[in-house]
């Protein structure tokens, strides 16, 4: 029997846990959007561009502590790194609510960017100690779900805290409750299996032996700079800055775009903007689940990321003259983009061994971060997407550079051959099987979509 066909108490116990630190995160970094919609921008007195910028500068802070995170987290400890930082990001998170000048807010925005930083690759490095190959779609996909779906209560909750208080009680209240989060997080977590008593020793075993066989199919790597190095991580990195472009200059402006083209208040405009991450949580659980049971990785990116780049393209045709149009076609966008993070954070650590998997996921995302800037600060010097339909111009040809990129990172055999590993024939099946610990597993694990047989 594989890992991935028993009953397991991993995804009822650290599923939620990695779905809830990220909500807590995505939270604390996201609800600026409603508060620059909501009287922060006057409240301060800044432009668009100021009030662009402040977003984006999280993305500088969390820029330069991606690596570094994603080496701590595989070399010592998920579960310290991420009680500290939760700590940390709910103090600064909770102190946009206090501070009252332009120049302190750049510096808490930063701070808060470099304590969130370890969340993304923290989290997705957890995530290798404790599901397979087979399950690892689904398993970041439950992770990244945090995103959308804190997006969806989030946008409608903090329209109306800021309507019944202010901007400043929103940032506050939403602040603390990583601080509480912090201790949950390190009562219920292991770093990894064989650390984990609450897990049954038959599955703790399973599950230690189909990861080591996993890792046994790859080469060794020697460290950060092989990793760094890889032309694979390279056009990765490219490619995920165009799509983060794309993510945050629609995350952060979306409420303002919405306020600006249906001329509602901060309550409906939140309602409004909780829409299209609707869709993406659909579309996330369905993409997640039909990559993993076939197997394929990277059709599962490029098409979604093309569509939301044409959807982004048609709103900007359509402008502000029909705004059902226009805002169907943003709800159709902001699903688009969502749909392929599973799939794409169950790509790498198939591609590479565990001891450089953890720093190319660092440096992926860094280069997401700083994708996230652009987004952020370009769409509020392009009038953050109600003076100009330049902003929406601007995230359709990101995500199209992002999807034509996605094209020339190295396809896995099987999606080459439209085979998957999960389709193996029987014959096959019985070859590459063999009893370790007294448990069947996988000998020749699937890494990028390659089945490897001896």
């Amino acid at each position: 029997m594989t890992v991935s066909a028993l009953s397991s108490s991993r995804w009822r116990r650290l599923i939620p846990v990695a779905f809830l630190t990220y909500s807590f995160a995505y939270l604390d970094r996201s609800n600026y959007s409603l508060g620059a919609a909501g009287g922060l921008q006057s409240a301060l007195h800044i432009t668009s561009a100021e009030t662009g910028l402040l977003g984006g500068l999280f993305f500088l802070g969390y820029f330069v502590f991606q690596v570094p995170a994603a080496g701590f987290a595989e070399r010592r400890s998920v579960k310290r790194l991420m009680f500290w930082s939760l700590i940390l990001w709910g103090i600064f998170a909770a102190a946009q609510g206090v501070i009252p000048w332009f120049w302190l807010f750049l510096i808490d925005r930063f701070l808060l960017g470099v304590v969130e930083a370890a969340v993304i690759p923290a989290m997705l490095v957890f995530l290798t100690h404790w599901f397979a190959d087979s399950e690892r779609g689904r398993a970041d996909t439950f992770l990244i779900l945090g995103n959308p779906v804190t997006l969806l209560w989030m946008s409608v909750i903090s329209g109306y805290l800021i309507a019944a208080t202010s901007f400043r009680w929103m940032f506050v209240i939403e602040g603390l409750p990583a601080i509480a989060w912090a201790f949950v997080f390190r009562a219920l977590v292991a770093d990894r299996p064989r650390d984990a008593k609450w897990l049954d020793p038959a599955e703790r075993t399973a599950i230690e032996s189909q990861l080591a066989a996993e890792q046994a199919a790859l080469p060794k790597g020697h460290g950060y700079r092989e990793a760094l190095r890889s032309r694979t991580v390279i056009i990765l990195a490219l490619q995920y800055a165009l799509w983060s472009i794309g993510i945050y200059g629609f995350v952060f402006w979306l409420p303002t775009i919405v306020k600006s083209l249906s001329g509602d208040g901060i309550g409906s405009t939140g309602a409004l903007s909780a829409v299209p991450y609707a869709l993406a949580i659909i579309l996330m659980l369905v993409g997640s689940y039909v990559s993993d049971r076939t197997g394929l990785r990277r059709i599962f990116v490029w098409p979604f990321l093309l569509i939301g780049a044409a959807a982004f393209y048609a709103s900007y045709a359509v402008g502000t003259s029909n705004f059902i149009v226009s805002f169907i076609l943003l709800i159709v966008a902001g699903g688009a983009m969502y749909a392929p993070y599973g799939p794409y954070f169950a790509f790498v650590p198939e591609l590479l061994p565990a001891n450089v998997a953890g720093p190319a996921m660092g440096a992926i995302n860094a280069f997401g971060a700083l994708g996230g800037f652009a987004g952020a600060y370009i769409v509020g010097v392009l009038g953050g997407g109600t003076k100009s339909g330049s902003a929406f111009v601007f995230m359709a040809a990101a995500l199209l550079g992002a999807a034509i990129l996605m094209l020339f990172v190295k396809r896995p055999a099987t999606e080459r051959q439209g085979t998957s590993v999960h389709a193996a024939p029987r014959s096959v099946s019985r070859r590459v099987h063999t009893h370790l610990g007294g448990v069947t597993v996988p000998l020749a694990a699937r890494h990028g979509g390659r089945l490897k047989t001896h």
